[in-house]
């Protein structure tokens, strides 16, 4: 079955170490994305994406591919059911770049299988997460929750 790819530009009115540092650092993400992305960022370690308490449950894992601070982070991505089974893994390239007095920040999500569960949660997800980590860069004030589904 063919694979399919979600990319997604923002520009952020911040430097590019700023930007890299939010995608890593616990404490930012946990205010734009209310969830803690958790590695050594070494290539080749783990990571995983889970709630703010330390007993909340794992939501993504992967493992680093590439960590060029500020420029580049790759990592795989996965469902934790689905960690040891490679070929279920889809991968995150961040690209962070110097654009006309601003950062450019974009993601190229790529090896998703079309109609899945990931492509659909990313596809919506992806927009949200980035603006309210582009919000918070630029005012200090995360947007609300935006993709949690109405009870």
């Amino acid at each position: 079955m063919d694979k399919t790819d979600f990319t997604y530009t923002t520009y952020i009115s911040a430097e590019p170490e700023k930007v890299f540092n939010a995608l890593i650092d616990p404490g930012t993400t946990k205010k734009y994305w209310q969830q803690v992305n958790l590695s050594d960022w070494k290539p080749g370690s783990r990571w995983v994406h889970r709630g703010i308490d330390k007993n909340a449950p794992i939501d993504l894992v992967g493992k680093v591919i590439e960590h060029s601070p500020p420029r580049r982070l790759v990592i795989t991505w996965a469902f934790p059911l689905d960690e040891l089974t490679e070929e279920k893994h889809s991968r995150v390239a961040f690209d962070i770049e110097p654009y006309q007095g601003v950062t450019r920040l974009t993601i190229v999500h790529e090896g998703l299988q079309p109609d899945s569960e990931m492509l659909r949660g990313i596809t919506e997800g992806w927009p949200m997460v980035l603006s309210s980590m582009k919000t918070l860069l630029e005012t200090g004030r995360a947007l609300p929750k935006l993709w949690e589904k109405a009870a």
